[in-house]
């Protein structure tokens, strides 16, 4: 099943109809066919996107060695699972913009004169931070992740990073001068400093906590499974795996301590623990992780006909 040719197009099915039927089970999400008529749709078309850069950012980085459409799938799988969260337009706009900053770094690896890239990839994270500013807590991470893993942090790369990151707010800043929001705009970035602690976690709901359950075990096994065989790949392949399993240990970290911003980090969450589950779930064949091949299928499914269904009857 992980090398099928047809895994992507049932999965692409699979998705359409878990969309389609969110939006008569779920009051909270907009997207029965009337609603997306009438504009409901930039959530959607967002996730669409997001699944074709995820089919690229497989094919252009060689992620899995064997034929296999599992790194997109175990996407689309995971996404469909946190169908709560459909819609959140400034979730899947982050969603979109995380991925096409992996595919822009990437493509800079072991070269740092790739100004050109570095720029895009931190433009991608400044349009992200446009709609919630919180993304930009991994602005130092990734120019850890240039300097340690992917070799590519110079003077000429960090400059273009600068640059990619107030590109956007040099169009922004004369409209909001103009609008008099220019205090409006301040306040966002003076946001990035608001920590709860404690957090009162009885405020998320049993949707919430058992896919972030899900997804974190989902993790644990990629890690382990990555760790234990990483030998067989490039070193190339080994150092782009170092940052997904980076940027999830970090996601997961900032979950448990500021579950209040739940949207934009399990959106992060399930970008980079899809390449790991799918590596898994496409390069082991004995007889216990074959079992836990159906076992995995099985609890994605039924967690997410669990997020659909359960919300539905406080309705």
């Amino acid at each position: 099943m992980a090398e099928s040719r047809y895994a992507l197009p049932v999965m692409a099915i699979y998705a359409i109809a878990i969309w389609m039927a969110s939006g008569y089970l779920l009051p909270i999400v907009p997207f029965t066919l009337s609603s997306l008529l009438s504009g409901a749709w930039v959530q959607l078309v967002c996730f669409l996107l997001s699944a074709y850069l995820m089919v690229e950012l497989n094919n252009s980085n060689a992620l899995i060695r064997i034929y296999s459409r599992m790194v997109s799938c175990s996407f689309i799988a995971l996404s469909c699972a946190a169908c709560f969260l459909f819609d959140s337009m400034a979730g899947a706009i982050v969603q979109l913009c995380s991925i096409a900053t992996c595919l822009c770094l990437f493509r800079a690896y072991q070269d740092k004169t790739a100004v050109g890239w570095t720029f895009y990839a931190f433009l991608c994270i400044a349009l992200a931070s446009v709609v919630t500013p919180y993304v930009l807590y991994y602005v130092p991470l990734l120019w850890f992740v240039m300097y340690f893993l992917l070799t590519a942090l110079s003077w000429r790369t960090f400059a273009a990073s600068l640059l990619g990151l107030i590109t956007p707010y040099w169009f922004i800043l004369p409209f909001a001068i103009y609008q008099g929001g220019l205090t409006d705009l301040g306040q966002r970035f003076m946001s990035l400093l608001d920590f709860e602690f404690p957090y009162n976690y009885s405020l998320l709901t049993i949707n919430e906590l058992s896919l972030y359950v899900l997804v974190a075990a989902f993790a644990l096994t990629g890690f382990i499974h990555y760790w234990r065989s990483s030998y067989n790949d490039s070193i190339r392949v080994r150092q782009l795996y170092g940052c997904f399993s980076l940027m999830t240990l970090v996601t997961l970290a900032l979950l448990a301590l500021q579950p209040q911003h739940y949207d934009m980090l399990m959106h992060l969450l399930i970008v980079n623990v899809s390449p790991l589950i799918a590596h898994f779930l496409s390069l082991t064949h004995t007889r216990i992780t074959n079992i836990a091949f159906y076992v995995i299928t099985a609890a994605v499914v039924i967690l997410t006909i669990f997020n659909l269904w359960m919300p539905s009857l406080k309705f």
